[in-house]
């Protein structure tokens, strides 16, 4: 008995009548203790009889003995007997009474597990610090597969892996058996919107790093795809030529066309390639995952750069558009784009013609093409003009209806009055509509036939009704001349005869220029005195003297009926007058201190901000109206000392 005690101590096997400490997990805790001879196969005394048992070599049966003991040492791996299943656990049984508890995950390659099944199992620890031995499947499997995994990395072989399930970056994937990660970086040639699709799929991919002490795999799919790729691509660029069509697949979208993988290389569909029509974005015509039959545009064999066309492979719809479209034709298309400048009419898919903004209205003036057309609109034009050779056709609107200026001519003839409304007013004339959206001008100096106008704004005002008289249309050009002192007979026959020369009276200064005074002699009649004959010795300008406003007496030297010019003077006035009438002017007309404070020398401006008009020019006919001798020095340049009446 104490040598049988002796064997088994150095086998490390419980002796018979004591419980085993080899077993694993709480199913092996409550295994009864069996006779160590139990592990030896029962026999009947008759059969013990027998000469062949008597004669077994005994040693032999030692030995073999010795030897499964011997395999049962850490770090071995050694086959495992499935004992029974748990929910949680597998308990497995690896002889000599020796049981112990794996994970049910490391069964995960192998998910019906029964009791009897055999597995290879890692003996990690013969003992825990609970006296239980400790196994790992998943330590055996990695180092059984560990040799085909290590030559496999040093071939750079292809393997195939199965994805187990996603984690962080990601998946995990099983090789030969073995939990290997595929980072998120190596699925695929893009990236995958949704990883949860690949689990339980089968990968073919390649080992990129390996470390057997912390037992890190990691692989990578796209390694793989990019060397299918890239032997794709070289059998493709021997084969592509310009205008060869092929089919290719719609792998990216961006604002300026569509990428599309021809089978190992990415090609240019660009947007001006996508149709003959209108597309302001590449997703209105293709979509990723398309699949399309593209031509071959262009191809830079260096650069690896290929122009793709989709239009191409349909018919050009300029060719016989100046047949489909002539001039002169009214067409019903729809309004597809807008600018500043018109709105884009598409006749058919592919060909668009333009309205611009003066073709839109023969009266209206049309601020911008919203204001008359929208987007999405069908409309009616007249095609005015066709340019195939530039892609253009010209269209209008406005030709559906009569010109309306053609019939102005013969409606409105010269001489015509009309009542109409101020539109409008600018420096040169004020605009009035005579009909709906026709406007005529009338000009500042058709205004009035004795004032002189500077401003539209001295005779009328926005909004006022006026009755005017046509005096010029030019329908090619779109104008209408109007005027206001038409209405009116001309007066200057009259105005001859009441301030004919010699006439002496007052008027009052209504402007100051350089070279006189402007004065108004009645209601909307008007003089002018040149800076000679306003009375006063040495005046160098009419403001040192004089303001707006201001009466001064007057003799009329000269009147132009033709012209409609009346010239006054204040010298010839006193001609003939009294000494104490011509000192009591000139003292009611002293010199101003503004003109005082003025430095010597300074550069003569103008007293009035508005240039002198040409009618107040003192030209020679005005000089010979005056008497020689009887200019005021500093005006006409005569002997100072001589006055107004030639004191």
């Amino acid at each position: 008995m104490q040598e049988e005690k002796r064997l088994d101590a150095q086998q490390g096997l419980p002796h018979a009548g004591e419980e085993s400490t080899g077993k694993g997990g709480d199913a092996a805790r409550n295994v009864k203790s069996r006779d160590y001879l139990d592990i030896f196969e029962k026999v009947s005394p008759e059969e013990l009889s027998g000469s062949d048992l008597q004669s077994a070599d005994w040693d032999s049966i030692l030995s073999d003995i010795n030897r499964k003991a011997a395999e049962l040492q850490e770090g071995n791996i050694v086959k495992g007997t499935v004992y029974e299943v748990t929910e949680n656990e597998i308990i497995v049984n690896v002889g000599f009474k020796s049981e112990g508890s794996i994970p049910r995950i490391e069964f995960s390659n192998a998910p019906n597990v029964q009791k009897g099944d055999i597995f290879d199992v890692y003996l990690e620890k013969m003992e825990n610090q609970d006296g239980l031995i400790v196994l790992s499947k998943e330590k055996a499997d990695f180092i059984k597969a560990w040799d085909d995994i290590k030559d496999a990395y040093d071939k750079r072989l292809t393997a195939k892996a199965r994805v187990d399930h996603r984690i962080k970056g990601g998946l995990v994937v099983k090789l030969m058996g073995v939990d290997a990660f595929l980072p998120g970086s190596q699925i695929a040639l893009r990236q995958v919107p949704d990883l949860d699709e690949l689990i339980g799929q089968d990968l073919e991919c390649k080992i990129i790093k390996l470390n057997k002490r912390r037992r890190n795999i990691v692989v990578s799919r796209r390694v793989v795809l990019e060397e299918e790729r890239d032997e794709k691509k070289k059998k493709l660029l021997a084969e592509l030529t310009v205008g060869q069509e092929r089919e290719g697949v719609v792998k990216n979208i961006t604002d300026f066309g569509a990428f599309v993988d021809l089978g190992g290389i990415d090609g240019l569909l660009h947007l001006t390639d996508l149709t003959w029509g209108r597309v302001s974005h590449p997703s209105e015509v293709v979509a990723i995952g398309d699949k399309l039959k593209v031509k071959i545009l262009d191809f830079d064999r260096e650069r690896e750069r290929i122009s793709l066309g989709l239009k191409q492979l349909t018919p050009y719809p300029w060719e016989g558009v100046d047949l489909r479209y002539p001039v002169g034709t009214k067409i019903r298309g729809k309004v597809v784009s807008i600018t500043d400048y018109g709105a884009f009419v598409e006749l058919e898919k592919g060909i668009e013609g333009l309205v611009h903004i003066s073709e839109m209205s023969w009266t209206r003036h049309v601020k911008h093409p919203s204001k008359v057309v929208a987007i999405g609109d069908t409309v009616e034009a007249i095609v005015l003009n066709v340019d195939k050779e530039h892609e253009k056709i010209s269209l209008g609107l406005k030709q559906l209806e009569p010109d309306p200026w053609k019939a102005l001519e013969t409606k409105y003839p010269p001489g015509t009055r009309l009542k109409g409304k101020v539109r409008n007013l600018t420096n040169f004339g004020a605009f009035v509509e005579i009909e709906d959206g026709i406007d005529g001008l009338v000009h500042i100096s058709d205004m009035s036939w004795a004032k002189r106008v500077r401003h539209p704004s001295e005779a009328v005002r926005k909004g006022d009704e006026l009755e005017v008289v046509v005096l010029e249309i030019d329908s090619s050009k779109r104008r209408i001349s109007l005027g206001m002192k038409q209405t009116r007979e001309n007066p200057w026959n009259e105005l001859a005869k009441e301030f004919n020369i010699g006439t002496e009276l007052g008027g009052k200064i209504t402007r100051l220029l350089d070279r006189g005074a402007v004065v108004e002699l009645k209601q909307d009649v008007e003089g002018f005195v040149p800076l000679s004959h306003l009375g006063i010795d040495n005046l160098r300008k009419p403001s040192d003297h004089f303001d707006v406003g201001m009466d001064i007496p007057l003799k009329v030297i000269k009147i132009d009926p033709q012209n409609k010019r009346i010239v006054l003077s204040v010298n010839a006035y006193f001609e003939g007058k009294s000494g104490d009438e011509v000192d009591a002017f000139r003292n009611k007309f002293p010199r101003r201190e503004s003109a005082d404070a003025e430095k010597p020398g300074a550069r003569q401006g103008r007293t009035d901000e508005t240039a002198e008009p040409a009618e107040y020019d003192i030209d020679e006919g005005y000089e010979d109206d005056v008497p020689p001798g009887k200019e005021t020095p500093g005006g006409g340049g005569e002997p100072a000392g001589e006055g107004p009446a030639g004191a």
